[in-house]
């Protein structure tokens, strides 16, 4: 699991994460509900090593408590289309993890065809509607080889479709064993995919556990109102 202890961070004068103290999962489900401003972004950003924590520690350790060095992939919200084909930018992201370039294209290939975007390999990526563009960045991430995938908000610009198409996808890579991180404001999602729940408000852990027992019981004043639709101030 990734160990949070004491995390903060700060983007200029805010204060986006403040004192997260957090243990997640690298298998299974783990969904970060909470609303606009909460710091899910962030939080995912810090986990991956995107963003440099101002305090605090992130440390993967195994079930023992021996530390480890789990493979963590990240999926933007609206990912960032590279300006060449689609299986280039799969064999881009390949590269500059250090895969072999014999190696680049039968991975890249095999992760479009997992996806259902093998008929787009030789496309301009950038011509891609917005739910093969969230395709792509998946392959792309997957394609890595993650033990956990962290994905910010997949599917919350994309049709109905698109967005159940994403999260069946998600649901199958699951099954397969990698594990998923993901935020979502969408909280009929939440109980489709999770397992497990973590609820955030203005940068701190406001709840966390097992999703049956948030969504059944949810533990705390804040969380009651969450889901009972409530502005949380």
């Amino acid at each position: 699991m990734l160990r949070v202890r004491g995390l903060a961070l700060r983007l200029g004068a805010v204060e986006v994460l403040a004192g997260v103290d957090l243990d997640v999962p690298v298998a299974g489900r783990t969904v970060v509900v909470g609303p606009n401003g909460a710091g899910k972004s962030t939080l995912l950003a810090a986990l991956h090593g995107l963003l440099a924590a101002t305090a605090g520690s992130i440390e993967g350790v195994d079930a023992r408590g021996t530390p480890s060095h789990p493979r963590l992939a990240l999926v933007f919200q609206r990912p960032v289309m590279l300006r060449r084909s689609v299986r280039a930018n799969v064999e881009h992201a390949l590269a500059v993890a250090g895969l072999p370039a014999s190696e680049r294209a039968g991975r890249a290939d095999a992760a479009l065809a997992d996806v259902g975007l093998a008929y787009a390999a030789a496309r301009p990526a950038r011509r891609l509607s917005g739910g093969e563009q969230q395709r792509l960045a998946i392959a792309r991430a997957q394609a890595l080889g993650p033990d956990c995938m962290l994905l910010d908000e997949p599917t919350s610009s994309l049709d109905p479709a698109s967005g159940a198409a994403i999260e069946r996808h998600l649901m199958a890579l699951s099954g397969r064993g990698i594990g998923l991180v993901m935020t979502t404001h969408d909280l009929a999602q939440a109980r489709r995919v999770a397992q497990r729940i973590v609820l955030m408000h203005r940068g701190r852990v406001i709840e966390t556990g097992e999703a049956a027992d948030f969504f059944a019981a949810p533990r705390t004043t804040l969380a009651r109102r969450f889901l009972a639709g409530e502005w949380l101030d």
